[in-house]
């Protein structure tokens, strides 16, 4: 090759990179200053090491060495100098690229150094903020006024056109959501005494409902199945969002959508109920069931993501696939709730029983089957979290991989509706139509239903990470360096020597889905790497402390939001909420309670699993053919009226319990209580304990628990080693 093509390829002139190449494969650029010696270029042959390069490309840009062969050198810190000496002592702009165009270094013969690649390509030259670098290159290039920094750093995006004193793009204006989360931060720091005592009242209250809740049923036994029904769907919930690993919303923000969605079968009701009346049919006939109750109900399901929408519209459009499966599945999951709880108590005969299985140890538990037919139903969770899941990954993923992902919603709600059809129908004591059976069967018969869901779930965790590895350069990195440098290392270097062989002049098709299959390991061994990381952040955060567990699971979450508003804005202005400058103070704080440097050289990550030694249980509840909500209202207002009139106040205590309980304390504590300030203020203390440690956050307290038991040696995972 001579230096004429490679050049073509990679620049736009001697001094600037082509805006086509970079912007090719969503390549970050960092331009920075750098003296001219063997430092430099020991860097510049770590980047390559870094991503397994075998051979370097390093060539003169000028227009006059345009016919000079390229020199390929070994990664090699001497013998890159040879080359370099072999030109003559005279300052000249060079490139040093590796073997595919994926990485390369414009070295300029001023101070100007310009790195374009991957993450792993840039660590070595500029660190892991990338971010900041470019920033610090910005200010740097504004106070010398020198007019190459400038243009380099107006070209680069390092400065704001047209605004000298901005550091950073303004974006859209709050919604209602921000606008309420800041006013409650400004609230908790000017007055802390009033949120304490708010917070042990919210304590005190949400432990008695957990007891009203357990009184309850010893005074109306119907209301036994009600704390089962409410234990087994914040597991649902909980086990979706522990394999949710790349999700944005916190878990109390879906556990309000959980309750939104119980609090859904009434409107869901009145609404099968008029419409029965309007096109002349009866609620509860087959046609009620099936035609009018399953579009009404899997509509209505989805209408607590419309009241997300109008309350966090800026959030709403960064979401992460997996968010939108997540908020889905508590709607559905809430609805299922409402309508299991009702049709267990209010059960007066033993009619065909429908176990919904709520097994700790069941993949998306809340199935149900009927025993007679044997007709599977998977459950509201798992089926409004189908439709979630496929709606998500055509929203954040078309852009990057087709428009033909919005095929996949049609799919997931032909799929969602065709096993709640049969199921109502089985329950309901009619069989369904030939072709109605038939797609029934194709599918699944219901029992595969959770499987693709696991499928559609792993999708979305893969597609947010590769969408927003390239936007992470906008946030903070995490404490310590990656895990599994050696799998990423072997994963680069494969894609770097395969993807060389790959001839230029076939099929764009065939070239791209070669391409795609170089390119495969990258991703997995990117996406493993940055789970891994962050559960080291995690162990090592719970050995350290209460407060840095906290801290470190709102930081990575909020990291995660970050990364993926950027990714899904593009080149549009977004809200960034949290702003960087904040975001980037919380990881230093979480830095300092962590004891970590940044410049750590090495770190191994771990993956921690954790086990419930509880049995399984189900539901039992007997129905009389009724499988939906106007069915269900009807039976329970049936029996809330065979109800002694001594024993209603209890139906309302139970009532007021679970929507207490759901409503609120389930975010992690800002502050846990330690004994000293117990010991200092016995009252404050005890009233920072009841805040600390609500129903809903005790969780997170044997989290922090657990983490005081791990060995000492486990800050070592993102501890520099010497």
């Amino acid at each position: 090759m001579i230096t004429r093509d490679l050049v073509l390829r990679v620049c736009a002139n001697a001094t600037e990179f082509d805006q086509g190449w970079t912007q090719a494969d969503r390549k970050i650029v960092v331009p920075f200053t750098a003296p001219r010696d063997t430092a430099l270029i020991a860097r510049i042959v770590a980047a390559g090491r870094a991503v397994g390069a075998d051979r370097l490309l390093l060539c003169r840009t000028r227009a006059e060495y345009a016919y000079e062969p390229v020199t390929e050198v070994y990664p090699d810190v001497a013998g890159v100098v040879q080359v370099i000496r072999g030109w003559g002592d005279e300052p000249t702009d060079l490139l040093v690229a590796v073997e595919d165009f994926s990485a390369a270094v414009l070295v300029t013969s001023t101070d100007l150094t310009v790195a374009a690649g991957p993450v792993d390509f840039l660590r070595p030259l500029i660190g892991a903020d990338t971010a900041e670098a470019r920033t610090r290159f910005g200010e740097e290039a504004r106070d010398q006024r020198d007019p190459e920094l400038l243009s380099a750093a107006q070209r680069y995006g390092c400065l704001e056109q047209g605004a000298r004193h901005a550091r950073s793009p303004r974006g859209p204006g709050a919604d209602i959501a921000e606008r309420l989360t800041v006013r409650v931060r400004s609230f908790r720091e000017k007055r802390p005494g009033a949120v304490t005592a708010f917070r042990a009242a919210r304590g005190v209250w949400g432990w008695a409902m957990l007891a009203a809740l357990l009184l309850a049923p010893l005074m109306v036994p119907g209301l036994s199945p009600l704390l089962p029904v409410v234990a087994g769907v914040l597991w649902l919930v909980t086990q979706m969002a522990w394999l949710s690993r790349s999700r944005t919303v916190g878990f109390a923000t879906l556990v309000r959508v959980l309750l939104l969605g119980a609090l859904m079968l009434w409107p869901i009701a009145l609404a099968e109920r008029a419409l029965a009346a309007l096109v002349g049919a009866s609620p509860d006939d087959w046609v009620g069931a099936t035609y009018i109750a399953v579009p009404v109900e899997e509509i209505g399901k989805l209408v607590p993501l419309l009241f997300v929408r109008l309350l966090a519209r800026r959030r709403f459009r960064r979401f992460a696939a997996v968010d939108y499966l997540l908020l889905a599945a508590a709607s559905g999951a809430g609805f299922q709730l409402a309508e299991e709880s009702l049709r267990a108590v209010s059960a007066a005969s033993a009619g065909a029983v429908l176990p919904s299985e709520f097994g700790l140890f069941t993949l998306f538990p809340g199935a149900t089957q009927i025993a007679d037919t044997g007709v599977y139903f998977s459950g509201h969770g798992v089926t409004t979290a189908l439709i979630g899941a496929a709606f998500g990954l055509a929203a954040v993923g078309w852009r990057a991989y087709g428009a033909w992902l919005w095929l996949l919603p049609v799919a997931a709600v032909w799929v969602a509706g065709v096993e709640h059809m049969v199921f109502n129908a089985a329950a309901g004591g009619t069989e369904p139509t030939a072709v109605t059976g038939a797609v029934h069967a194709l599918i699944g018969g219901g029992a595969a239903t959770r499987w693709i869901l696991l499928v559609l779930l792993v999708a979305a965790v893969l597609m947010d990470y590769r969408i927003a590895r390239p936007a992470a350069d906008g946030a903070p990195p995490l404490p310590g360096e990656p895990p599994l440098a050696g799998a990423r290392r072997w994963a680069y270097g494969r894609a770097i020597r395969h993807g060389v062989r790959v001839p230029g002049d076939i099929a764009p098709l065939f070239r791209r889905m070669a391409l795609a299959w170089v390119r495969l390991p990258i991703g997995l061994t990117q996406t493993l790497s940055a789970m891994l990381h962050e559960f080291a952040v995690l162990l090592v955060a719970a050995r350290s402390g209460f407060p840095a567990l906290a801290g470190s699971w709102r930081y990575l979450r909020e990291r995660r939001g970050y990364a993926m508003g950027a990714a899904r804005a593009g080149e549009k202005p977004w809200r960034r909420f949290p702003a960087r400058d904040d975001l980037s103070r919380t990881g230093r704080d979480l830095e300092s309670a962590l004891g970590i440097s940044t410049a750590a050289a090495a770190a191994v990550a771990i993956a921690a699993g954790w086990l419930t030694v509880v049995h399984p249980w189900s539901v039992h509840g007997a129905v009389d053919g009724t499988a939906y909500a106007a069915a269900v209202l009807g039976d329970v207002t049936r029996w809330y009226g065979e109800v002694p009139a001594s024993d209603r106040a209890w139906v309302w205590v139970a009532l007021v319990a679970v929507v207490s309980l759901l409503g609120s304390g389930w975010t992690p504590p800002e502050r846990f209580p330690s004994m000293g300030d117990f010991l200092r203020e016995p009252a404050r203390g005890a009233g920072r304990f009841l805040g600390a440690f609500a129903p809903g956050q005790v969780g997170y307290a044997v989290a922090g628990a657990l983490g005081a038991v791990l060995p000492r040696g486990t800050v070592r995972l993102l501890r520099p080693r010497a």
